[in-house]
């Protein structure tokens, strides 16, 4: 199996489900207005594909683990492609609801698998790359796929877009099955073994920063078209731009964080999250323009995005004793960041504190990440000492 070819066809996948994950961002109100709910209760969209994900990666994993990686994987996606079918024809508020939920089913499960198969097919020095690799097909959902289905949701119809989304599983699903090999079934795994690894603490902390950085990143990319609306008075057109340049932003920080990830995995950790929460910080201020909010938001989704590989491989080198569950398991943790990001940035809406407020929340989120970094490194330091005074 050529490593560049099982990577582009894991790309691809990221690439579809990157474009389904993240088009509800720039059609909120849209969607909002197609099924007669409000803004923060459209946001719950959002947050329901989070729990989801979160609730299916370990959930799906396990039921998927006596297969062979390639067939888990085009299992997911045809799970991933019927939950678009059901999105595009939901009736009503509720139905959309549960169909996001059944699409989520997939994305845990997916990245998480798909991580084990990309790190496993380099040499170790360069895994994280690897995984940043896959991870650039959600970047490049980005720049392409999700202004491509705002446009036609906005132009068209929601419906449309996450109908031709599910066109993008079909392709994945055949991508899978030229790219990758047969493979032996799986295993069953020893459950009790690999969720007692999953507790303990430091990987429990690796979880908790990955928690965090991502509730960041989605308190801000939730609301991201009102909050262009209302503090930069953009128009639709606006919108699409800078949705393009903020998955321009999410595909230099994946590239870069990656390469930092290889280089020090805790530097580039700590690194990344600083940088995140200075400028979610000053966002207000910057994006009163369209050019500063421009410039404002490839910072941003540089910053956003840069932190994936490096917490994805702090979770799988802490629970390396149980790399396929803890990798699709802190993928829903990034997804529970999602629903807690989505979550507080709905509140303070709601709360009338204005969506100037909501890049604060995750300026704050992206802090008690950096937090939870020192505080995991002074857990190991402690350990260390403990250790070297009983010898």
């Amino acid at each position: 199996m050529r490593s560049s070819t099982a990577l582009l066809a894991l790309a691809t996948g990221a690439f579809a489900i990157g474009t389904t994950e993240f088009t509800p961002m720039g059609l909120l109100p849209v969607i909002a207005d197609g099924v007669n709910v409000g803004i923060p209760t459209a946001g719950m969209l959002v947050s329901a594909y989070a729990v989801g994900v979160m609730a299916g990666a370990p959930v799906m994993t396990l039921l998927f683990s006596r297969f062979g990686k390639r067939a888990a994987l085009m299992a997911l996606m045809l799970i991933f492609t019927v939950g678009n079918l059901l999105s595009a024809f939901a009736p009503s508020y509720t139905t959309l609801l549960l169909s996001r939920l059944i699409t989520s089913l997939n994305h845990g499960a997916f990245f998480g698998i798909g991580a084990v198969v990309a790190a496993s097919v380099v040499p170790k020095e360069k895994q994280a790359s690897a995984i940043a690799a896959m991870f650039m097909g959600l970047t490049v959902a980005n720049i392409g796929g999700v202004p491509a289905a705002t446009w036609i949701g906005q132009q068209v119809g929601w419906r449309v877009a996450f109908g031709g989304t599910a066109v993008l599983g079909l392709v994945t699903i055949a991508a899978l099955w030229l790219a990758l090999p047969k493979g032996e079934p799986g295993t069953p795994p020893d459950l009790r073994r690999e969720l007692k690894v999953l507790m303990r603490p430091d990987v429990l902390l690796a979880m908790g920063t990955t928690v965090m950085g991502s509730g960041a990143m989605f308190a801000l990319y939730t609301y991201v078209a009102p909050i262009l609306a209302e503090i930069t008075h953009a128009g639709p057109g606006f919108v699409a731009i800078a949705l393009v340049l903020i998955g321009v932003g999410f595909t230099l920080g994946n590239s870069l964080g990656g390469r930092l990830a290889d280089w020090s995995l805790d530097g580039a950790t700590k690194l990344i999250l600083a940088a995140l929460a200075i400028t979610m910080a000053i966002l207000p201020l910057v994006m009163q323009t369209e050019a500063g909010a421009a410039i404002g938001l490839v910072i941003w989704g540089a910053a956003a995005f840069g932190i994936v590989p490096p917490v994805q491989m702090r979770v799988m080198q802490a629970a390396a004793q149980a790399p396929g569950l803890a990798s699709s398991v802190n993928v829903g943790a990034f997804n529970l960041g999602n629903a807690l990001g989505a979550a507080l940035g709905g509140v303070v809406i709601s709360l009338g504190l204005g969506y100037g407020a909501v890049p604060l929340v995750g300026a704050a989120l992206a802090a008690g990440g950096l937090a939870l970094v020192w505080l995991g490194n002074a857990g190991r330091r402690d350990a260390s000492a403990s250790a070297a005074a009983s010898v």
